[in-house]
């Protein structure tokens, strides 16, 4: 794949899971990653890339403030950036009747107001370098509706036509703005389901099995290569063919 080397990345909700996965894929390409996470975890991540090729930054993306001292510290320190990735996301489980106006504003502000906030902050510098690539990371939840996940699902149905609208509002700067859909993936939020569940997840999957985290990063990566360089606007499902079904 394309070297990325002199490229910077900010990858939010990377401390672990899919934004871990693609911190250290970018890194792997050359990239200088930022990882951003509210879980101090995220410095592990970074010591483990090494202090050459990534930073590990505490960051809340639901604020304005934290999205203007992230971007600020990484113009500072490096002078450009060209790949932002809206990676961190919440989800909880209740059913409609159940959901309090603090779960579900708390949702929204993480899952769908921090791209938002995510991409105006970096816009700017990205265009003074003459373009970027910022891939958002939405979920098969986007695409259809699940029960005791409305929260979840009204953000990621929100993001998908949040990257839509965006790609096309800045495809004459050169920036250009994905969206990823994964499946079933093997992170820590798969942690407190059963053994059986589980099982049963991948059974319904039609390749057979529950995705890995390096599944959906090598897709994430390849958006943010010169290889994709006429792709903006695109949904990319990353599910094992759950869309399919």
């Amino acid at each position: 794949m394309t070297n990325l080397s002199g490229k910077v990345a900010i990858i939010t909700g990377a401390a672990s899971g899919q934004g871990a996965a693609e911190a250290r894929q970018f890194a792997a390409l050359g990239a200088f990653v930022i990882i951003s996470d509210v879980n101090p975890a995220g410095q592990g991540v970074a010591d483990e890339i090494g202090a050459n090729k990534a930073l590990f930054v505490l960051h809340d993306v639901s604020s304005s403030e934290a999205w203007d001292t992230l971007v600020g510290t990484c113009i500072e320190r490096f002078g450009r950036i060209d790949i932002l990735i809206n990676n961190a996301a919440i989800v909880t489980e209740q059913r409609v009747h159940e959901i309090t106006d603090e779960i579900f504003d708390r949702t929204v502000a993480i899952n769908l107001r921090g791209p938002f906030l995510g991409m105006r902050s970096v816009i700017p510098h990205m265009r003074a370098t003459g373009g970027g690539s910022i891939v958002n990371i939405a979920s098969l939840a986007a695409t259809r509706g699940i029960a005791r996940l409305l929260p979840y699902c009204a953000s990621k149905w929100g993001l998908r036509g949040m990257t839509k609208a965006a790609a096309l509002d800045l495809a004459r700067d050169g920036i250009r703005v994905n969206c990823v859909l994964p499946g079933v993936i093997e992170t820590p939020i798969l942690n407190d389901v059963s053994p059986e569940t589980r099982a049963a997840l991948a059974t319904a999957t039609p390749l057979g099995f529950n995705g890995q985290p390096d599944d959906v990063a090598g897709m994430v990566v390849f958006l943010c290569t010169d290889k994709a360089r006429f792709i903006t606007g695109a949904e990319i499902s990353v599910d094992g063919g759950l869309a399919a079904t």
